[in-house]
């Protein structure tokens, strides 16, 4: 797999893309792991039941910070100051966190399925926009002068 990411990273702009999104996915992940072993725990742990209203609040509040790592994510994708390949691994691996926040939320939810259905729900929505996005954060290359 590093192999595959190093050649695409010295490729075009679909290899960089293909990059990008692999780094999303290692980032996305990185932030999944410990969080479905933290709810797994919790799970066991049958803690008390959190209230719809919260829930309700912790939803808005997840979508208002995913909103804002999906911004965040495209400024630095968008840097005009870094490298075309650094902008796009910075914007890929940012980018992991507007799903990963609702993700978490999950996880710690994982005892009452309905506000884990809720935070999963909006994770494979933020997940599905910047799958979509990301291609669109990644600029052409720059072509070395002689």
């Amino acid at each position: 797999m590093l192999a595959a990411f190093v050649r695409d990273m010295r490729s075009d702009r679909a290899g960089l893309i293909r990059a990008a999104r692999r780094a999303y996915l290692l980032g996305l992940a990185a932030l999944a792991l410990p969080g479905v072993v933290l709810g797994v725990a919790l799970l066991l742990t049958r803690p008390v039941a959190v209230p719809f209203a919260a829930v309700l609040a912790l939803l808005a509040l997840a979508l208002g910070l995913a909103l804002l790592a999906l911004r965040l994510a495209r400024t630095a994708a968008n840097n005009a100051e870094l490298p075309a390949r650094q902008a796009a691994l910075t914007g890929a691996i940012q980018a992991a966190t507007a799903p990963g926040v609702p993700l978490l939320l999950a996880c710690a939810t994982l005892s009452q399925w309905q506000a884990a259905g809720l935070f999963l729900l909006l994770a494979a929505a933020m997940h599905a926009v910047v799958w979509a996005r990301l291609p669109g954060w990644v600029r052409e290359l720059e072509v070395p002068e002689r």
